[in-house]
C-alpha cells in the first residue's frame, strides 16, 4: 500500500477524480482537491462519504493560467504527489471557445493549465521526504496510435503537425497546435497527446535529477463519466452499452479511481517514464502493464519543442 502522503488532484467534482480521491483517502492519504467550484467538490465528497478531515478544497480554474498561479500561491503546505486528471471535451463546438488568455479551451485546460501546475509544484514535490514522490497525468487511448482506440480516424487522429499554431502564439484565429482549421474532437485528442508527451519529457529532463516518478495512465474506458456530458444524447446511451457488451473495454468510475490511486500510492508503480494501461479489453483481475506509446508521443524532438513552446505560452 505504501506510506500515506498528501496529493493534489484536479477535477474531483465527479467521475474518475472523485473516485480516485475516495480511494486515496481510504489508503490514509490527505487529498487537496482543485476545481472551479470548491463547493461542488465538497458536496460531491460528502455524497461519497469521504471524511472531511482528509480533504482540503482549493479554487482552481485550469482554463485560466492566472487562477492556477493564484491557487498554488495560496496552498498552505507541502505536496508529495500530483494527479493531473481534469479535462474538458466539447465535441459539438462549431467555433473554438477561448480561455481568458485567448487560447482554445480544451488545449488551455487539459494541457496548458496542467503544464503550468506541474512546473509550479515541482519544487514542493522535490522538497518532500515522501518515499514515492509522483506526478501522474491521465492520458487517453484515443491519442495513442499504438492502440486500437488510437487508430480510429474520427474526427481525426491526434496530430500536432509542425506545431506552427503554437509557434505563432496560439491566439485568434489559430485554434489548433498544427495551425490547421478547428476540429473540436481532435482538439481534445491533441491536448491529451500533449499530456502524454509532457510526461515523457518530464521523465527525460527531471527524473534523474529529482528522483520524482513521472507517469501517465489510461485507466480503461470509463464510458459513463461526465467527461461526455457535451456529446449528443444518443452517444451517451450507446457508447457505454457498446463498451460493456461489444468491446469489453468498459471500466466503472470506481475501478478507474482505484487504478489512479494505485499509480499514485503503490510501490508496484514506482517506475518513472511509464504509461500504465490495463488493456483495451478488461479481463477479470487483469494486471497493469507498461503500454507502448506512439512515435508522436515519444519523439524527443517533438517533445522538446512542445516543452519549450508550452513554457512560452504559459508565461514561464
Amino acid at each position: 500500500m505504501g506510506t500515506p502522503g498528501t496529493v493534489l488532484i484536479t477535477g474531483t467534482t465527479s467521475g474518475v477524480g472523485l473516485n480516485a480521491t475516495k480511494a486515496l483517502v481510504e489508503r490514509g492519504w490527505t487529498v487537496i482537491t482543485a476545481n472551479r467550484s470548491p463547493q461542488r467538490a465538497a458536496g460531491a465528497a460528502d455524497e461519497m462519504e469521504i471524511p472531511k478531515d482528509r480533504l482540503q478544497h482549493v479554487l482552481m480554474d485550469l482554463g485560466d493560467l492566472d487562477s492556477v498561479r493564484s491557487a498554488v500561491e495560496k496552498l498552505p503546505g507541502g505536496v508529495d504527489a500530483l494527479v493531473c486528471n481534469a479535462a474538458v471535451y466539447k465535441p459539438k463546438l462549431k467555433q473554438p471557445e477561448r480561455s481568458p488568455q485567448g487560447y482554445e479551451i480544451s488545449m488551455a485546460t487539459n494541457h496548458f493549465g496542467h503544464f503550468l501546475l506541474v512546473q509550479l509544484l515541482l519544487d514542493r514535490i522535490r522538497a518532500s521526504s515522501h518515499p514515492s514522490r509522483r506526478v501522474v497525468i491521465l492520458g487517453t487511448v484515443t491519442a495513442n496510435s499504438k492502440e486500437l482506440g488510437g487508430k480510429i480516424p474520427i474526427p481525426a487522429p491526434a496530430d500536432l503537425g509542425d506545431l506552427s499554431g503554437f509557434e505563432a502564439g496560439f491566439l485568434e484565429p489559430i485554434s489548433m497546435a498544427s495551425g490547421k482549421p478547428f476540429k473540436p474532437g481532435k482538439a481534445y485528442k491533441d491536448s491529451k497527446l500533449c499530456n502524454m508527451i509532457t510526461t515523457q519529457e518530464l521523465h527525460r529532463r527531471l527524473h534523474g535529477e529529482t528522483g520524482i516518478t513521472f507517469t501517465s495512465l489510461y485507466p480503461g474506458c470509463v464510458a459513463d463519466t461526465p467527461l461526455f456530458r457535451n456529446t449528443p444524447k444518443a452517444f451517451q446511451t450507446i457508447f457505454p452499452w457498446f463498451q460493456k457488451n461489444i468491446t469489453g473495454g468498459y471500466v466503472s468510475q470506481a475501478l478507474a479511481g482505484e487504478r489512479v490511486a494505485q499509480v499514485v500510492a503503490d510501490p508496484d508503480f514506482a517506475e518513472s517514464g511509464v504509461h500504465w494501461s490495463w488493456g483495451n479489453r478488461q479481463s477479470k483481475d487483469g494486471q497493469q502493464f507498461s503500454q507502448e506509446l506512439s512515435d508522436k508521443a515519444t519523439d524527443p524532438d517533438t517533445a522538446r519543442r512542445v516543452w519549450d513552446l508550452s513554457l512560452r505560452l504559459v508565461g514561464l
